[in-house]
């Protein structure tokens, strides 16, 4: 590991010259909302502590896209969306998303699209202070050890930049001349202190490392028909969670041939009411209490017993976005005190 420093004028012709390495990608403001988007100068990124509203899992794990032609000759994969990419401004919660992300698509047989996108994609990310909802701490994804090329610290009047891959490393190169090797400890003394105010300005927090062992033991509590009571299944918490993953797919025929066609895939979720309707009639999670006892189970206690890891990051998006107040805290707050929060 590689930690150098980059004084803040330098920032954004350093960032221009990542062009060669691929198409620029950032976080853009799009109708008054925060987004990743593709970029044509980086004037036009937004680097700020506020998360965009659907995480960067869709740039690798694509709302809708065609998988293949088919016909009567056999299918072809569609490739098409695959390009280099240099994706800048990355906060870590995202990472570890990622690296979640990485457990489901890439293990063995490895998901083909997301591990092209993947394999031809640089990570920049950036730290970010705390927000209102940002719960990060808890789960204890706040500092980043992987999963990124190039890392950036915002230390005021300049950057430390952690090194994280080779690729990263060549980036450097394109203008070394930006960089200093040697931090000193005057330095050293602004990183700890950065790190000190930013623990300190956390506003909410949960038991996080209580969850799998609450989970079990509430898993046939009352609590789960008082919530399945306010939830609306709008599944607006799967859009914005930046882990969650299930996706479904449909054949669509071309009109003038009924052998041929393409094979679309979009994103799903275990919140609507026909995910678990298989042929019969039968539906495994008929009621929205089964559902959201499936969502938080799969999220604090089930993911992280298979993949070592929990699926929550702790971004806080489903504390902003879910219109009934049924997110990570309430839920970690009443299996706690056996009551729904009013």
């Amino acid at each position: 590991m590689r930690i150098i420093k980059m004084y803040k004028k330098f920032l954004e012709p350093f960032l221009e010259c990542l062009g060669q390495f691929g198409r620029l990608y950032a976080p853009v403001r799009k109708n008054g909302v925060l987004t990743y988007g593709p970029i044509e100068s980086i004037s036009e990124a937004v680097f700020s502590d506020e998360h965009p509203l659907i995480p960067i899992k869709k740039l690798f794990h694509p709302m809708k896209f065609d998988m293949f032609r088919f016909g009567e000759s056999g299918f072809q994969p569609d490739y098409s969306m695959v390009e280099k990419r240099v994706i800048i401004g990355v906060h870590p919660c995202e990472i570890h998303s990622l690296l979640r992300l990485d457990d489901v698509f890439m293990a063995d047989p490895p998901d083909p699209y997301y591990s092209q996108l993947r394999h031809n994609s640089a990570i920049l990310g950036f730290s970010c202070m705390p927000t209102e909802n940002s719960l990060c701490t808890s789960t204890g994804t706040d500092i980043v050890e992987e999963g990124y090329d190039l890392f950036f610290i915002d230390l005021d009047q300049f950057y430390l930049v952690w090194v994280g891959s080779s690729l990263g490393h060549d980036m450097i190169l394109c203008h070394d001349e930006f960089f200093e090797d040697e931090v000193t400890h005057e330095d050293i003394a602004k990183y700890v202190a950065w790190r000190e105010k930013r623990n300190l300005a956390f506003k909410k927090s949960f038991a996080f490392r209580n969850m799998p062992d609450l989970m079990e033991l509430s898993y046939n509590s009352e609590i789960w028909e008082q919530f399945g009571k306010k939830c609306l299944s709008c599944g607006q918490c799967s859009m914005v969670c930046p882990t969650c993953n299930c996706y479904d797919t449909t054949d669509v025929l071309d009109v003038s041939n009924k052998v041929s066609g393409r094979r679309e895939r979009m994103w799903d979720s275990c919140m609507f009411v026909d995910y678990s309707l298989v042929a019969g009639g039968h539906n495994f999670r008929a009621t929205r209490a089964d559902r959201l006892k499936l969502w938080y189970t799969h999220k604090l206690k089930t993911f992280g017993k298979e993949y070592g890891r929990p699926s929550c990051v702790g971004c806080g998006r489903c504390v902003d976005t879910c219109p009934v107040d049924i997110n990570v805290l309430t839920v970690s707050q009443a299996l706690s005190a056996r009551e729904v929060p009013k």
